[in-house]
């Protein structure tokens, strides 16, 4: 796989991942009691959530600045990185992340940012005709 496939990659890999961050953290309310008895309690575990923000927030980082080098434009870290600042809030504050609805809420607004940010840099990177005004 050459690189600029690779990256492509990264960001459909990226955006479909935080989008998916972003269902989970807004159906998980709902979803609370039901998790117990159906045996995915796991998916209520701190550690769980303290790793999906990890793992979105180092995959982020690396494809958008990567296609920051590339096109130079800052719509897209202007996206994630806000994004990236609410989900560590709403893992790391205390009074947000013992909140359940007000966690909800920061995780969905957060992991879709994040999400937001992999698809306009995607669109950046790939969804335009290459001339002579390209920087790469």
């Amino acid at each position: 796989m050459s690189p600029p496939q690779r990256h492509r990659w990264l960001d459909r890999f990226g955006a479909a991942g935080s989008i998916a961050c972003a269902a989970h953290c807004a159906l998980l309310p709902l979803l609370i009691a039901a998790l117990p008895s159906l045996g995915l309690a796991v998916w209520l575990s701190d550690g769980f959530e303290f790793g999906f923000v990890l793992f979105a927030s180092l995959l982020g980082a690396s494809s958008l600045l990567w296609g920051y080098r590339r096109h130079r434009a800052l719509r897209a870290l202007g996206l994630l990185l806000p994004g990236l600042v609410v989900l560590w809030l709403g893992v790391l504050y205390s009074p947000l992340h013992e909140s359940v609805v007000p966690h909800a809420v920061a995780m969905t607004l957060g992991g879709t940012l994040v999400g937001l940010g992999h698809l306009v840099n995607l669109r950046l990177n790939h969804g335009h005709v290459h001339d002579a005004t390209c920087a790469h």
